[in-house]
């Protein structure tokens, strides 16, 4: 199933994902560091859901309350709910 969500507190502004058979597919930041995006996105490709909100939840972005791989956590988690 294709997820859409709207980030707040970060540089990125959407993460456009998949999640199939139970695994993360095909995410996609729109806005935010195109190098370091990329580099999440790859790294959790393949992940359960739950795996990547374990390592991903929490992590903040300098003063800010959260981050960019925070923000997938909560839209991983959204998608669960949903």
């Amino acid at each position: 199933m294709k997820y859409t969500y709207n980030t707040w507190g970060t540089c990125s502004r959407l993460i456009d994902f998949e999640i199939q058979d139970g695994v993360i597919k095909n995410v996609v930041f729109t806005g935010g560091c195109n190098g370091n995006l990329q580099g999440i996105a790859r790294l959790v490709e393949g992940m359960t859901p739950t795996q990547a909100i374990s390592k991903l939840e929490g992590i903040h972005c300098g003063n800010k309350p959260t981050s960019c791989p925070d923000q997938l956590a909560q839209a991983l988690k959204q998608a669960l709910g949903s």
